[in-house]
């Protein structure tokens, strides 16, 4: 494997040479995931600069995500995360993380009956204590959790919906196709976030593991809104991509 010679007489510093060096070897695939790289002593005998070059130039690749260190045992490159869409986009996460070709999972932990809480309400614009069905519902993609997601819907828009079988499915294509909800759009907010112990179990995290608290409002074509949700994301996996022109 040969690396590109730094510009000593440049006016771009070693480090930030030797890291986009680097980074381009990662970026073009010659280093696989979680293959380490060549130790700090090697390169700085390959690239011919101190230590401390080196050091700064991991650290920054760190930073940027493209590898991760171990005491005692060096440098590895990072597994690249999947770009999903779905926080800029109507499909749902499921169908999303499918059309990527990731093996999905879904788990139902509840699904009830109840009255809307005011959080509920105001989300989905309905009076408080209105009928809507609850749904706790866990994904998981190539095994591993994902999503812990907690759903409310409009029971009269939904009827039958707290007894569906919904192992495995995804939601948005069961409301189009059962009661002919086409979603048109919706708000998400995003927030960093700590799970509690119930949640934290279920995500297979500690309780002190920073997450992505996701919250959505979607709407159909003539504004009744349908589904509020609040999701916790584990995104240690995958990273949102959302375009804006």
């Amino acid at each position: 494997m040969t690396y590109p010679r730094l510009d000593r007489d440049g006016t771009e510093p070693l480090w930030m040479q030797l890291m986009r060096a680097l980074r381009a070897t990662i970026e073009s695939g010659e280093f696989a995931a979680d293959r380490p790289l060549p130790s700090e002593a090697e390169l700085t005998d390959m690239f011919g600069v101190s230590r401390t070059v080196v050091r700064e130039a991991l650290r920054e690749l760190v930073q940027q995500g493209l590898i991760y260190k171990i005491k005692g045992r060096g440098a590895f490159v990072s597994p690249r995360k999947t770009e999903l869409n779905f926080i800029g986009s109507m499909s749902g996460s499921a169908d999303d993380l499918r059309e990527s070709g990731r093996r999905v999972t879904t788990r139902t932990i509840r699904q009830s009956l109840g009255e809307a809480d005011e959080r509920e309400a105001a989300l989905l614009r309905i009076p408080p204590g209105e009928q809507v069905v609850r749904l706790r519902r866990l994904r998981r993609v190539d095994g591993q959790p994902w999503l812990l997601v907690d759903t409310a819907l409009p029971a009269r828009l939904v009827p039958g919906l707290e007894r569906a079988v919904l192992e495995n499915q995804s939601l948005y294509d069961l409301l189009r196709r059962r009661y002919g909800i086409e979603p048109a759009a919706a708000d998400r907010w995003i927030e960093a976030a700590f799970p509690n112990r119930e949640d934290a179990a279920l995500l297979e995290v500690s309780i002190s593991t920073p997450l992505l608290g996701i919250e959505s409002v979607a709407w159909m074509p003539d504004g009744t809104r349908f589904e509020a949700y609040y999701a916790l994301h584990r995104s240690d996996q995958t990273r949102f991509y959302v375009g804006i022109r």
